[in-house]
């Protein structure tokens, strides 16, 4: 009995210890969670790595399962830690940056070169599908891989074997990461990358210094190569890097002397040398820009995103300096044209009475009717205030969504100058009135036969229009031309919603054409020289002949433009790697800001990106590195991103080909972008009841 009574305290206290133990493993481990947190926080997010896929994996992997038991304390700190047999793992940060730089995707399948302790492995096996790792010497190959079976790493596998030869047996492969400085790029690990695969290798003759390269593979065989960073690896040692010296692990001498890898100059480092750069919109210096826009008469400013703080507010300082130094008068904007009259009657202080919409009502209402927009309508108020109505610059809207705003703002001018043909207008639109709160349910409705069409019955109101344009326009000139635009508008949008249904061709091409002679209609008012800025989205601005729109039979106004105007026609585009948007998940849904995705591996952003520069302006036209030009001018993938973002599908989604040197004479890039911050009712309160943004 004393004996059971023994035993069973021995028992209670053992179970006591062990709970004990459980309560300490359990601290213990959020302790490490805490500093993984804090790691990715300070060493990585805060130096600029963006990709949430990366950030995530540094999240989850426990490096302190890949250090050895006495450096576990110190496990996140930021520096490399010896594992033993000379080698080192690599600082958490340069993990993340060399993961970020692969553009890794969820079904690629990884080379890495140089296990070490299999942390870096681990990283890459939370991203991607397979991991293939090659570690030289036997024990930690053996070490590595008993860590990933241990930490549950399933779709990693580990080969003791001379890492500069690669793995032919599992090639091709989508990604290579070297965690080991080499001589030259190993033409063998170069062989093994598929089509538009990525290799991240520090490269360099000195062992105690070298450069971080991006090698990316081409469909023509041959390899682009850009500069990242200069690093510290240990040496790679093997019959493509370099000798070891005797029994030692250390190296010696590589076995082939070539200070660069055989493939093309870095683009980046090109984009750089040939750009003018910039902190910020603000201080962006311009002249030389205006220099090359010369004696251009159509200026077109893009922009990447329609909500986009940045691009709004670069668009805004060149138009000011177009306006004042090279007399610009007329700025028309991918906007509908009513919304634009009424900014028009109030920047050129119009004593015709605003009508009464507001600007800007309709979805997307944020793309115009935002901060940015409010403070260049404010400058262009404040500079026509001292000028003569003709010298006074204009705001235009080149688009034809406004089907009914502009069906009542004709119907209100022929009520002024002509009643009986009001009259006759309001029969004729009449046909429309049954699909206000849905055009496009007019244009199938049509299509189908459900209901008969209206195209004769609003084009005759535009020929009656034009047949007494000489009696309105002695009458009220101004007037006549908003008049006859709304009811070209009419009948463009008319045709529009019915041919929508047949594809979108169609209606992109009547569309653009649509803005294309909107825009030569208000120069024409202006009269001979007249010149114009236009606004609007780069797929819209940039010449589609340079673009997969092409192939598509898709043309647009910055291709009629520069068919038009020649020379003088000059096209302006944006782009941006990161940051925030506003836009919507669907049509007519609410304004969300949303973060941009990082740009894709293949994408003019992300060579751009690679400059590590805050803002560009890359002249094309008149840049005579003819290298640059030629290795832009190959075809790549470039991101749009419209009112609607849908960063779930991005590629598919918001990503086309295009060639850029041919699509925009100058390119201003913005690494970091922001949202633009719509307008709201409570900060409009108190102002003048013109005001044409209204409440």
């Amino acid at each position: 009995m004393h004996w059971n009574t023994e035993k069973h305290s021995f028992q209670v206290i053992f179970q006591a210890v062990n709970i004990l133990l459980q309560i300490e493993q359990v601290v213990y481990m959020a302790d490490f969670a805490r500093l993984r947190q804090r790691m990715v926080a300070e060493q990585i997010s805060a130096r600029g790595v963006r990709d949430e896929r990366v950030l995530s994996s540094m999240q989850k992997v426990q490096r302190e399962r890949f250090v050895p038991e006495e450096m576990r304390e110190i496990a996140y700190d930021d520096m490399p830690l010896p594992i033993g047999s000379g080698q080192t793992i690599s600082q958490p940060y340069i993990v993340a940056y060399m993961a970020e730089a692969l553009a890794l995707r969820g079904d690629d399948k990884v080379l890495e070169i140089g296990a070490g302790s299999g942390y870096a492995a681990a990283v890459l096996a939370e991203i991607v599908a397979e991991v293939y790792t090659i570690e030289r010497i036997s024990e930690l190959a053996e070490s590595a891989a008993a860590k990933l079976r241990e930490a549950g790493y399933e779709n990693v596998h580990v080969l003791n074997a001379d890492g500069t030869r690669g793995w032919a047996e599992q090639a091709p492969f989508d990604a290579i990461l070297v965690s080991a400085g080499a001589p030259i790029v190993p033409d063998s690990l170069k062989d093994q990358l598929a089509i538009g695969g990525r290799m991240v290798i520090p490269v360099g003759v000195n062992q105690r210094a070298q450069e971080l390269l991006l090698i990316t593979r081409r469909a023509d065989g041959k390899f682009d190569c850009e500069d990242l960073a200069d690093v510290r690896f240990v040496p790679l040692i093997g019959e493509h890097g370099w000798e070891v010296d005797g029994d030692s692990v250390e190296a010696g001498v590589p076995r082939v002397i070539q200070t660069r890898p055989s493939v093309s100059q870095t683009l980046p480092s090109l984009i750089l040398r040939n750009s003018e750069s910039f902190e910020s919109p603000d201080d962006a210096q311009l002249q030389s820009l205006l220099q090359r826009i010369g004696d251009s008469r159509v200026v077109l400013i893009g922009e990447a995103s329609h909500g986009t703080s940045e691009f709004y507010r670069i668009r805004a300082a060149i138009t000011r300096r177009l306006i004042e130094d090279k007399g610009f008068r007329i700025v028309a904007a991918e906007a509908d044209w009513p919304d634009a009259s009424r900014i028009d009657h109030y920047v050129r202080h119009r004593d015709t009475t605003p009508s009464e919409w507001v600007a800007f009502a309709r979805f997307p209402t944020w793309m115009w009717r935002n901060t940015d927009v409010r403070e260049f309508v404010d400058w262009l108020h404040e500079h026509n205030t001292s000028l003569e109505m003709a010298d006074r610059t204009g705001f235009y809207g080149l688009d034809l969504y406004s089907l009914y705003n502009s069906v009542r703002a004709v119907i209100d001018f022929l009520d002024d100058v002509d009643p009986a043909l009001a009259a006759i207008a309001r029969w004729r639109y009449g046909c429309l009135s049954p699909w206000e709160a849905d055009p496009a349910a007019y244009g199938y409705a049509a299509l189908t036969g459900a209901y008969r069409n209206c195209e004769q019955d609003v084009a005759q109101m535009l020929t009656e229009l034009y047949r007494k344009r000489q009696e309105y326009s002695h009458k009220d000139g101004s007037r006549f031309l908003d008049a006859s635009q709304n009811a070209a508008l009419v009948a463009n949008a008319e045709r529009y919603y019915r041919i929508m249904y047949y594809g979108s061709r169609a209606s992109w091409n009547l569309r653009d054409t649509h803005m294309f002679e909107t825009l030569k209609r208000v120069m024409e008012e202006h009269g001979a020289g007249s010149k114009a800025v236009v606004w609007a989205h780069n797929s819209h601005i940039g010449d589609a002949s340079a673009t997969e729109m092409s192939a598509r039979g898709e043309y647009n106004i910055g291709q009629l433009c520069r068919e038009a105007f020649a020379d003088g026609a000059y096209r302006i585009g944006f782009g941006t790697d990161h940051g925030t948007v506003a836009a919507a998940s669907d049509w007519d849904g609410p304004m969300e800001i949303k973060a941009v995705h990082p740009a894709h591996a293949q994408s003019y952003e992300r060579l751009f990106h690679r400059t590590l520069q805050s803002g560009l302006i890359l002249p094309l036209r008149h840049n005579q590195n003819l290298e640059l030009i030629g290795e832009l001018g190959q075809p790549r993938l470039e991101r749009a991103i419209g009112v609607i973002y849908r960063p779930e599908t991005e590629l598919a989604s918001h990503y086309f080909e295009a060639s850029l040197p041919r699509q925009f004479d100058e390119y201003i890039w913005v690494d970091e972008s922001t949202a633009v911050t719509p307008l709201t009712t409570g900060e409009l309160t108190g102002v003048p009841d013109t005001y044409p943004f209204g409440v």
